[in-house]
């Protein structure tokens, strides 16, 4: 990405509450103009602390954070032009829709006329042009945060930051609203920095996502390169499900290893994040990756399993099962292709391709 394309870069930022600890270490992070970027991870591995620096409602500790090509370290945070969306929506309960779509616009002295005008267009994208005068106690759940969505975008601002936006919604609610925001996104073109832990609402509607663990980021990429290529053990097992299996390198051999599980079985993995001969490593296998019975010679790891429990899903059988000396062995099978004699208790034959076995290093115990 070119020079003029970053919007918003953090350049060697660091934050600490107790002049000890840092929350966030070292952070460097360019986002393009336009960009969706999704701040992801487990409560308290920083990335709700970055969004706040950004917003400016928390200093940093070490390092500059930049938009456009001005350092905003100083900029109080009504003059930086961010829009905000909160978990609680934080609109004024004595408004209306429509009041609590003008306050940014009145605050910035923008004419009668002209507030009006944006406030209905506002309103008009996330479908409540006619819900501009009652009050949010009148509205749902949902509703109220496509107002916040609107509020934020009303005086057009270049960034939006979103900050769990919609963990308060119930499953159905959620997944409509991620498509909508991601929809309006796409049609205005407006860089939108978002939080959230959950993985799935990353995935559905990021350009890219940072996972951060412990203050860094851990990787930075598209969607599906962190799930079909994650570059480290948390990341494969925190994006999407995850069969790891752990073991010794016992042979490197170019971009490929042989792995000595721990139950004595050896692994053909892709090499990815491992040291050298007689260290340990962690195989990161997908559970959609793996075939049930197939045919001699197929894959160079097959392996027997015993079925331990069948649950069926609707467009797949989730299949657990005992193999390599892991009993929680995850493995999904479509519908389409459901193995109607499977049953639990069965003995069968898993099989794995080599590209599909990542070999990775061993996470840190805390």
């Amino acid at each position: 990405m070119s020079a003029e394309d970053i919007f918003v870069r953090f350049e060697k930022v660091q934050k600490s509450y107790d002049g000890e600890t840092l929350v966030v270490k070292n952070l460097n992070l360019d986002i393009q103009r336009g960009e969706f970027v999704t701040m992801l991870g487990p409560s308290g591995s920083g990335k709700t602390t970055c969004l706040m620096m950004l917003a400016g409602f928390e200093p940093a500790t070490h390092g500059e954070i930049f938009l456009g090509n001005r350092p905003i370290n100083a900029v109080p945070p009504h003059k930086r032009g961010i829009g905000m969306v909160f978990q609680n929506y934080a609109l004024f309960p004595h408004m209306t829709v429509n009041e609590n779509l003008a306050f940014p616009l009145e605050v910035r002295r923008i004419n009668k006329a002209e507030i009006s005008d944006r406030v209905k267009r506002a309103l008009d994208m996330v479908q409540l042009g006619a819900f501009g005068d009652r009050r949010p106690a009148q509205l749902s759940g949902g509703q109220q945060q496509r107002v916040a969505v609107a509020r934020a975008l009303v005086f057009d601002p270049d960034l939006v930051l979103m900050d769990e936006p919609l963990g308060a919604l119930d499953k159905q609610l959620r997944e409509q609203m991620q498509y909508e925001i991601k929809h309006i996104h796409e049609r205005l073109g407006v860089t939108v920095v978002y939080v959230t832990h959950d993985q799935s609402e990353a995935l559905t509607m990021s350009n890219r996502i940072a996972v951060f663990e412990d203050g860094v980021i851990q990787q930075l990429a598209s969607p599906s390169d962190l799930y079909e290529r994650p570059d480290n053990a948390f990341v494969a097992q925190f994006i999407g499900e995850n069969n790891r299996l752990t073991g010794v390198v016992k042979s490197i051999e170019g971009d490929q290893c042989q792995v000595t599980l721990d139950s004595g079985e050896e692994i053909q993995a892709l090499k990815v994040n491992i040291g050298a001969v007689g260290e340990r490593a962690t195989l990161s296998l997908r559970p959609e990756r793996v075939e049930v019975n197939p045919e001699p010679g197929k894959f160079p790891n097959a392996f027997n399993a015993k079925v331990e429990e069948l649950i069926y899903l609707g467009d797949h059988i989730r299949t657990r099962a005992s193999v390599c000396g892991n009993s929680e062995f995850i493995v999904k099978i479509p519908n389409a292709t459901h193995h109607a004699s499977l049953n639990e208790g069965d003995s069968v034959m898993f099989g794995w391709s080599m590209e599909d076995c990542r070999a990775l290093d061993v996470p840190p115990t805390h």
